[in-house]
């Protein structure tokens, strides 16, 4: 697939300017209700699927499926990924009207390490064709032990990120609004929700490790690669405010997701020397895998409504107070213009 220059200036300049209207439309802290996320989950999920559609009408169908494939396997882990969010910010207790901030800059740290992931993921394989193997290992590896830990969750006190980070920086005890840092009695000092974030970013460093050799199972095209994994993760912040009070409902998914990566480990062996399984059969094998696991999971579960994750019975941070905020220093200090003595 020979992607011109302009095509990918033209993608990175698309995604910079929708992150600018995003970080614009939620300028001011407020709770996203239903309506709105959906609203948004929707408008993101039509550019990633109209994307695709350009992409098959440009570079032809096996193109266009290969990148619908990726997209797929992308959004799908993506839930994963938002339930784990949800855990975080309900262990933190952190107002709903600061969670946007925080998954804005997790969100774009994302695309940044996930963007090198990729561009090394390719180097390696393009230098290395036998670590396709070692990939294809990797995640039948994972997807049985997600098979076998399915139940387990994540214990934010647990994490060694949470613990380094308030090991080695100097940190408040109470969330101060919306903002990561700031300077108390002459000292720069990390908010909790600077914490959250680290932890936000830290855990999708790991399921990019999953999902990074998911995605070169069903395309080798570093083009589609990229695109499929900016345009899954562009619709995360909306994805979340609209799943998060549904977790106990999925209660297959993981499952449908393991076997997901099961299938594609399984693709990406046989396709090295054996046998290259058609783009449409995967396609169809992984909606498939995931259309049941969802759907059972929601017969299940039905007569259930939303509800949130029980929240600890003591906070571990508070909030600051009006007077506490009005005492805040500037985060950045002017320096002064220096003064020369003439005689």
């Amino acid at each position: 697939m020979n992607v011109p220059l302009w095509a990918w200036l033209a993608v990175l300049l698309f995604i910079v300017l929708m992150l600018a209207l995003d970080l614009f439309a939620h300028r001011k802290a407020h709770v996203i209700g239903v309506r709105e996320a959906a609203l948004w989950s929707a408008v993101w999920v039509a550019f990633g699927v109209g994307f695709g559609v350009l992409v098959w009408q440009v570079y032809g169908a096996e193109f266009g499926q290969q990148y619908f494939a990726g997209y797929l396997i992308e959004k799908s882990l993506a839930v994963d990924n938002v339930f784990i969010w949800a855990i975080i910010f309900t262990y933190f207790a952190v107002p709903r009207e600061y969670q946007h901030r925080v998954l804005f800059f997790g969100v774009l740290g994302a695309l940044v390490f996930r963007g090198i992931f990729i561009a090394a993921g390719a180097a390696i394989i393009a230098s290395a064709g036998w670590v396709l193997y070692i990939f294809a290992a990797f995640l039948l590896v994972t997807g049985y032990r997600m098979i076998r830990h399915r139940d387990d969750h994540l214990d934010p006190e647990k994490s060694r990120a949470l613990k380094l980070f308030r090991r080695h920086v100097p940190m408040t005890n109470d969330f101060h609004e919306q903002r990561f840092l700031i300077r108390r009695h002459g000292v720069l000092l990390a908010t909790p929700l600077l914490a959250v974030l680290v932890l936000v970013e830290v855990t999708d460093i790991i399921f990019a490790v999953d999902s990074i050799p998911a995605i070169f199972a069903v395309t080798d095209d570093v083009f589609l690669v990229f695109t499929a994994n900016a345009f899954a993760i562009l619709g995360l912040r909306a994805m979340y405010f609209l799943l998060a009070d549904l977790i106990h409902r999925f209660i297959y998914l993981k499952t449908g997701l393991a076997l997901v990566l099961i299938w594609v480990g399984i693709k990406m062996f046989l396709k090295i020397d054996i046998y290259y399984i058609p783009t449409p059969v995967s396609l169809a094998v992984i909606a498939a895998i995931l259309l049941v696991s969802v759907a059972a999971s929601l017969w299940a579960t039905r007569g259930q409504g939303r509800r949130p994750l029980p929240a600890p019975e003591r906070a571990p941070f508070g909030t600051a107070s009006p007077e506490e905020m009005a005492a805040l220093e500037p985060l950045w200090r002017r320096r002064e213009p220096s003064r020369t003595n003439y005689p």
